[in-house]
């Protein structure tokens, strides 16, 4: 099968949809919940409080290429945005857009090679990839063809019969698993033969689930078949009627539990083969997504010795890596990084599903420019935690992830904790799971908690949760706690950790039980 292009002209008229309903919106003549299930298609949701919208970039594997990069700092200048956040889905989110920016940067994406049709709602979303896939190291081989290729062939089932939910698809490169590819609803992870296994029905938020091993050594160029299955498999046994029962995790429940699940699954992927369609990719193994154009790149110089700079597979060359606070970049960082790498050859940024940004492909003389734009960015591992939105913007959102986060790492540079005496911690507003709380070392997702009578402003903690795969753990719930009360927690944690000598994780190791002995004065 010829992968599908890329063709605006085929989605422009599309977004008059859009534009009239969100025209409505803004009269009041079309109420919250109606709007959203139009604009959620278009990915664009109002903001609480309904005065605002934002407006999510689908962009497949997280690449932030020259010319999409150059329309992000553009239209952040142009329409004066103040709030961008890369999200845990590798997307980029524009937010507090008013009504001419959110219907005008939609329709402006397209001729720049970006869709937002499909970025919410019910609706094949943006395809997760192994952020340096091509580039890495240890990788058993570059996924990012692959992966790119699905995302297409998703694009064609947009139009087709609407899912219960959404359906997310992701690709892993190594056993690290930061895409949650054994987890998602559709995972495809790489193995050391070139081969895939495939993960389905798994997903972080409400029921958790870790995914239902389907298949095994799937070549690669196979894949799609896969996808179809598993869009014919939502859509037969998806609950259409219940919202909060309609992902695909719950169908394992509903089918009578795992066997039952890869039963089915196997049925609907044999009548995809049996239909007689072309899935078929052709996709040479030896041909990456990128590579070096012979005579046009050329390692030069030495990188800096520097944690955030990441040494290439292709020697000579390196990847940088940044993390803004609660993945919230100042605006002005996508104009000075269109200046600074426009005129370095292949250099690209890549989102990572952590909230990081890697600019990739840099010679030693590139990754030392790059290192020092990007110096304002998290300055150790602690500052590198995820966050949500948060409650300020998100309609779902219970509390301000990115607020607390805020305080904390406040709270952490007043004490001087040295790097690794505070693990990564995981903040979600609210149950959903879009801080990926469930599966941090230290997670926390938002409520309330009553007290005489009087609600309060309170998270729930999580402990020890893990996403490597083949050791996938969620977290346990340790208790409530107080908002307030998580800074005096973290900086107890932070001060036995740092006094035994040992970095967080050592000092978990061999004090099992330490986090929640610390934890309980504090619990609810």
């Amino acid at each position: 099968m010829e992968t599908t292009e890329f063709r605006p002209e085929n989605w422009r008229d599309e977004y008059r949809e859009f534009a009239e309903a969100t025209s409505k919106f803004y009269k009041k003549e079309l109420d919250a919940k109606a709007y959203k299930g139009i604009s959620g298609g278009f990915g664009s949701y109002a903001q609480k409080g309904g005065e605002a919208s934002m407006l999510r970039l689908r962009l497949p594997a997280g690449r932030i290429d020259k010319e999409r990069l150059k329309f992000i700092a553009d239209c952040v200048e142009r329409y004066k945005i103040n709030l961008v956040h890369f999200t845990t889905c590798q997307t980029v989110q524009l937010h507090n857009l008013n009504e001419e920016a959110v219907c005008a940067i939609a329709v402006e994406a397209l001729d720049h090679n970006i869709l937002t049709r499909g970025g919410g709602g019910d609706f094949p979303r943006n395809v997760m990839v192994s952020p340096l896939s091509g580039v890495e190291r240890d990788e058993y081989f570059d996924v990012l063809p692959y992966a790119l290729a699905a995302s297409d062939y998703l694009m064609t089932l947009i139009k087709g019969p609407k899912l219960p939910r959404k359906l997310k698809v992701a690709f892993s490169n190594t056993k690290a698993n930061i895409t949650h590819a054994t987890f998602r609803d559709l995972g495809f992870t790489a193995r050391p033969d070139g081969t895939f296994d495939v993960y389905s029905a798994g997903g972080l938020g409400n029921n958790p689930s870790f995914g239902v091993l389907v298949a095994q050594g799937v070549a690669p160029g196979q894949i799609l078949y896969y996808i179809r299955a598993m869009y014919n498999t939502f859509c037969a046994y998806g609950n259409y009627e219940n919202r909060a029962k309609a992902r695909s995790r719950f169908m394992k429940d509903s089918l009578g539990g795992e066997e039952s699940y890869r039963e089915a699954f196997g049925e609907k992927l044999k009548e995809v083969y049996a239909s007689g369609e072309n899935l078929d990719l052709d996709l040479p193994a030896s041909e990456p997504a990128w590579k070096f154009r012979a005579g046009m790149k050329q390692a030069q110089g030495k990188a800096p010795a520097d944690s955030r700079v990441i040494g290439q597979k292709q020697p000579g060359f390196y990847a940088v890596k940044y993390h803004p606070l609660g993945g919230v970049p100042d605006t002005g960082f996508f104009k000075r990084m269109y200046e600074l790498i426009k005129d370095m050859d292949q250099v690209e940024l890549r989102l990572a599903p952590d909230e990081t940004a890697y600019i990739i492909n840099c010679t030693g003389e590139e990754a030392g420019q790059v290192l020092k734009a990007t110096e304002h960015g998290a300055r150790n591992s602690f500052e590198e935690s995820v966050a949500c939105i948060g409650a300020s913007i998100c309609q779902q959102g219970v509390r301000d992830s990115q607020a607390l986060l805020n305080h904390l790492v406040e709270m952490a540079r007043r004490e001087g904790f040295e790097d690794g005496v505070l693990p990564r911690i995981h903040i979600s507003g609210c149950p959903s799971s879009c801080g990926t709380h469930q599966i941090g070392a230290l997670g926390f997702h938002g409520g309330v908690k009553v007290i005489e009578k009087v609600p309060m402003p309170a998270f729930t903690l999580h402990y020890n949760g893990c996403d490597v795969q083949e050791r996938e753990k969620l977290g346990e719930k340790l208790g409530v706690m107080l908002e307030l009360k998580i800074p005096d927690f973290l900086k107890l944690l932070g001060q036995t950790v740092r006094e035994s000598g040992m970095r967080f994780e050592e000092w978990s190791r061999n004090n099992p039980d330490g986090v929640k002995k610390i934890a309980a004065p504090f619990i609810l």
